[in-house]
């Protein structure tokens, strides 16, 4: 009875809302909203199966995925770091811990960071470089709270501040991640839905955008050098609905095959889906394959696959290695890899 109730509290809240609605447009918004780099998943154990995370989780990167799954974590704590170099060469990092407080819950904490190397500035009268340079680059910070609300259920909620910031201009917002979880008596099968980066609108300020004018164009009458800016829009958030399926299909003393899909809904492109299964042999060692974005409109993404190992240190303490391999079509690929201590 009390989950019926979390639950119907949950989808009422969601629905109430009128952000939200968004979320249901029918026509594609590709381009319009800001922060882009929230958008990049986290993890190579998560990129390797195809980004289809949401309801397998249980693990420090359901921080990014479904902030309910490291309420459901077989360990403690955890910590990782996450890189890739992402395309154009730009480099992508991604952090978090979180610390288990047994009954009280657990909470977390997590950076993301985005960054365009540095490059000539380039004007009409001097292509090859004026003296200048310039560079972009985009952060994230979160701290989370999850919880098992009964055996079966759990709650997680990460609130972050963003910061996007571009040669002497930038832009920052606030967001919320919050998402739940569901175990069924139906072999352990495991529902997932998530909402992501649930915020402020972000604009453009800074040195860039301000200027001196002179209303009249005439040195000689009326004010001069009046300090002036561009009028600059507002950005919403990368907006993202997620519910996912998960499920051991096969789990033996030694070999384990997980299944796993997601449905995703984000407000400025079309929805697609995501599928991937995970291999291991005795919690040790891990093959991985997916593929990402199916039905969507102009994808360029698509086969995915990776691998790991997760070795003990001690008994209560292990070491975890992941890589993965994400095919972006005209875009070449993206690689993964990330490392993490249990304990």
């Amino acid at each position: 009875m009390k989950i019926k109730i979390y639950f119907m509290m949950l989808i009422l809240a969601i629905f109430s809302s009128s952000s939200f609605a968004q979320l249901f447009r029918s026509t594609s918004k590709v381009g319009t909203t800001a922060a882009q780099f929230l958008k990049i998943g986290a993890g190579a154990r998560a990129i390797g199966m195809g980004g289809a995370y949401t309801a397998l989780g249980k693990d420090v990167y359901s921080v990014y995925w479904n902030p309910a799954g490291i309420s459901q974590s077989n360990s403690s704590n955890e910590v990782t770091f996450n890189h890739a170099n992402w395309i154009a060469e730009i480099t992508y990092d991604f952090a978090a811990g979180t610390i288990n407080l047994g009954d009280f819950g657990v909470i977390s904490a997590s950076f993301t960071s985005l960054k365009v190397p540095e490059d000539k500035v380039r004007t009409f009268d001097k292509p090859e470089g004026d003296g200048r340079t310039w560079d972009a680059g985009s952060v994230a910070f979160g701290v989370g709270y999850a919880k098992n609300l009964t055996d079966r259920f759990s709650i997680g909620l990460q609130a972050k501040y963003i910061r996007e910031t571009i040669w002497n201009s930038g832009a920052q917002g606030f967001a919320f991640d919050i998402g739940t979880l569901y175990r069924t008596p139906f072999n352990d099968l495991m529902i997932g839905a998530s909402i992501s980066n649930f915020g402020t609108k972000m604009q453009l300020d800074g040195r860039d955008i301000r200027y001196n004018d002179d209303p009249n164009d005439n040195l000689d009458t009326g004010p001069n050098n009046v300090p002036a800016l561009y009028k600059m829009d507002e950005f919403d958030l990368p907006l993202t609905f997620r519910i996912g399926l998960a499920m051991d299909v096969i789990d033996t003393r030694y070999f384990k095959f997980s299944a796993a899909v997601d449905a995703v809904h984000p407000n400025d492109n079309s929805e697609y889906m995501n599928i991937g299964g995970e291999f291991s042999y005795d919690d040790l060692l891990f093959v991985r394959v997916g593929y990402k974005s199916l039905f969507k409109d102009n994808r360029e993404e698509g086969l995915t696959y990776g691998g790991g190992i997760k070795y003990p240190l001690m008994s209560n303490m292990s070491i975890y290695i992941n890589y993965s391999f994400a095919d972006f079509g005209r875009l070449e690929n993206v690689q993964f890899f990330d490392i993490g201590l249990i304990f």
